[in-house]
């Protein structure tokens, strides 16, 4: 057995995903670079010691591949919940959902028939209750798209491991112990990002975090390898494009692993190579790297698409 096997305490048999989870495994795709291997250990070591995980970065890094990454290795149900502007606190615990009627017919004595009638709220538990409850592997992403108040329920699941349900939900007296096996993993983008909040303290605090940056050069080239059918010198070249491009400009994030990845399954689909007397080669990367520097301007002129062509040409002479 590996070392990351050992880290966690897989139950012996675990419950088959229902319509509120996915089961997970890993992908043949993905690629387990010494960095994200020790990534991996530590976030599965901090899961199995009870703290829930926060991978933060920017856009385009790989986080939430990496966190289903994270959830397969646990072996576990998957419950996933995308961040959004628009929720409450019952998008994630559950809410009322109309109301159930029974009735009771008493006729015992034949001569004398009563009814009783009774009119009860019903409750639909939704994402993040259902998780709690059967112990299965939460991933929130990009937690921070939510406003604070709808994380508030978080507070106690996180700490002292109870969820606080309305008294409206009949089973039990509102109060529900977590499943032991109940484990969280939150992604979130910086927050000068659009649409992003600024999450409360008390809620950060409970959270290990750990910081996702551009992968390295060698494991970025694994990666378009991994998911193309185009040739690792090709894989190279792109590579270097795309990181050549990251480092103009006040934004530095820019482009991501995710515009060289379309631009090796594009040509591994036309079965070209990363040349630059190849017209449609260097059309294919303008199309996806032009509005990607688009930004960088002078005079309210784009400078990028002259630099973009520059640093084809040079890399793919």
């Amino acid at each position: 057995m590996s070392k990351q096997a050992k880290i966690l305490s897989i139950p012996e048999q675990n419950p088959a995903p229902d319509r509120d989870s996915v089961s997970t495994e890993a992908s043949p795709e993905f690629v387990e670079s010494p960095l994200v291997k020790d990534i991996t250990r530590r976030a599965l070591l901090y899961l199995d010691a009870g703290y829930p995980l926060h991978l933060s970065g920017s856009a385009g890094t790989g986080k939430t591949t990496l966190a289903f990454h994270i959830a397969a290795r646990i072996g576990r149900p998957v419950v996933l919940i995308h961040g959004d502007d628009e929720f409450g606190s019952s998008d994630l615990i559950g809410q009322e959902s109309g109301f159930k009627r029974s009735r009771i017919v008493d006729n015992y004595i034949h001569s004398v028939k009563k009814t009783e009638e009774e009119y009860a709220a019903s409750w639909v538990d939704n994402r993040l209750t259902t998780a709690c409850l059967k112990g299965y592997t939460l991933v929130y992403d990009e937690f921070t798209r939510s406003r604070p108040e709808a994380n508030n329920a978080l507070l106690s699941i996180l700490e002292e491991r109870i969820l606080n349900l309305p008294k409206l939900r009949k089973q039990g007296d509102g109060y529900v112990e977590v499943n032991p096996q109940f484990k969280a993993i939150f992604t979130s983008n910086p927050e000068e990002y659009v649409g992003v909040h600024k999450t409360q303290d008390a809620l950060m605090d409970r959270l290990i975090s750990i910081r996702i940056d551009h992968f390295n050069r060698d494991t970025e080239v694994d990666i378009l390898v991994a998911k193309s059918s185009i040739a690792r010198k090709d894989a190279e070249k792109i590579v270097a494009i795309v990181r050549e491009l990251r480092g103009i400009g006040v934004n530095n994030n820019r482009p991501t692993i995710r515009a060289g990845i379309a631009i090796a399954k594009v040509i591994g689909r036309c079965n070209l190579k990363a040349k630059a007397d190849d017209p449609l080669f260097m059309q294919i990367c303008h199309d996806v790297l032009d509005m990607d520097t688009a930004n960088v301007t002078k005079a309210g002129e784009s400078l990028m698409v002259d630099k973009v062509e520059s640093i084809i040409r040079t890399i793919c002479k």
